[in-house]
């Protein structure tokens, strides 16, 4: 149980800064606890629900969101959120660790050689 009040801690906290708690969350339930990706995935998608909706007002509070590209950045993300779900329950657990996997490195690489100071 001190396991995931842990990994719940951590990725709360990169939740809450806005950078997604699932790149803490999904690995760290796939490679500590005996969940599978899906698993994972599915957890993560309940566990943002309340984190998100208290970050929301913390920067909202704090003047931090651009209310006039929010419509259209949430319509089309519902829409291939549909997709996206319905393609990950029929992709081998294996192959889309793998996928999460890439991606997160690739994210990695892009953020280590395109960070703006300041």
């Amino acid at each position: 149980m001190t396991k995931f009040i842990l990994i719940g801690f951590c990725s709360g906290i990169l939740g809450g800064m806005g950078i997604g708690g699932g790149t803490i969350l999904i690995p760290t339930l796939v490679f500590f606890t005996t969940i599978s990706q899906p698993q994972a995935q599915g957890i993560n998608l309940l566990v943002f629900i309340p984190t998100s909706i208290i970050a929301i007002f913390i920067h909202y509070k704090n003047k931090n969101l651009k209310t006039d590209i929010i419509l259209p950045i949430i319509i089309p993300g519902l829409i291939s959120s549909i997709l996206g779900s319905t393609l990950a329950n029929h992709i081998d657990p294996e192959n889309l660790k793998r996928i999460f996997g890439i991606f997160m490195l690739l994210i990695g690489i892009y953020q280590f050689f395109h960070k703006k100071s300041g």
